[in-house]
């Protein structure tokens, strides 16, 4: 059994998708007009270097997460969904559980949220498990950064407050083999912290149809089958379970991974046993 696996933002690069947007003409208007600016001038020459933000970066990495997922679903009839945080909507998307307008809408909202949270930032950390990193953190007594993501068996990202993530990122490094890496982005993510931004989610998610998957699509929040909007708003502050996902997936009898975009999560995949 095949899975299609759609990552999150991270991939965002400029140039991305420029095949895409004139084989699917419709999409593009349509995400256009719901952007309020041309995608594919954003995606493929990014002039003005807005690929870097939050709230371009999430609905860009959707939109061309999107086209790549019609083009692979018209050529394969994949058994599971799964997407790592943002991509676990384009998995959505591609399970009929929300359509590409709807679920764009959610994400230039869920960007515009997530990026009004500042003052933090994330690191990963390579080459140790979670459980020392967790002890590292325990051990310097820091209340204020997180795992955010278990990507592997030995990588992991932490988040937090800036100040106190550069205090935890010199602990974890002096474990043995370990290796820690700031990461661009501007906000704890996947963390406590992003609470302001879960509570008007949630009013968000509200007002949005939510259909039953054709196609069954594991949750990065929980590991488990995706059962409904409510994940969604907990994702913002709740740790991607990513090494839970593909373990699922496996016990499910998923055997071939296919990823759009990269092969960021089929590394994880790999790394995971």
């Amino acid at each position: 059994m095949r899975c299609l696996l759609f990552p999150g933002q991270g991939v965002q690069r400029r140039g991305m998708g420029a095949d895409l947007f004139d084989r699917f003409p419709v999409e593009t208007a349509l995400a256009d007009d719901i952007l309020g600016y041309s995608v594919a001038e954003l995606c493929a020459r990014d002039p003005e270097r807005r690929l870097r933000d939050t709230r371009y970066a999430q609905p860009a990495v959707f939109v061309v997460n999107a086209l790549l997922g019609l083009q692979r679903t018209a050529e394969v009839d994949y058994g599971y969904f799964a997407g790592h945080s943002l991509g676990e909507y384009n998995a959505l998307v591609a399970a009929g559980v929300l359509d590409l307008a709807d679920g764009l809408r959610l994400v230039r909202r869920r960007a515009e949220l997530m990026a009004g949270v500042t003052g933090g930032g994330m690191s990963a950390v390579q080459g140790v498990p979670v459980a020392f990193v967790r002890r590292a953190l325990t051990e310097t007594g820091l209340g204020r950064v997180f795992v955010a993501n278990l990507n592997a068996d030995t990588q992991t990202t932490i988040a937090g407050d800036r100040a106190e993530l550069a205090v935890a990122g010199k602990a974890i490094a002096v474990l043995p083999g370990s290796r820690v890496v700031p990461i661009n982005v501007s906000g704890p993510f996947h963390t406590p912290l992003m609470v302001p931004a879960e509570a008007e989610f949630r009013a968000v998610l509200a007002g949005h149809e939510f259909r039953p998957a054709a196609t069954p699509v594991v949750s990065s929040v929980t590991g488990e089958l995706f059962d409904g909007p409510e994940l969604l708003a907990r994702q913002l502050c709740a740790p991607v379970e990513w090494v839970r996902t593909v373990r699922t997936l496996r016990a499910a009898g998923v055997t071939d991974f296919d990823e759009v975009h990269g092969q960021t999560l089929t590394s994880l995949v790999n790394a995971t046993r």
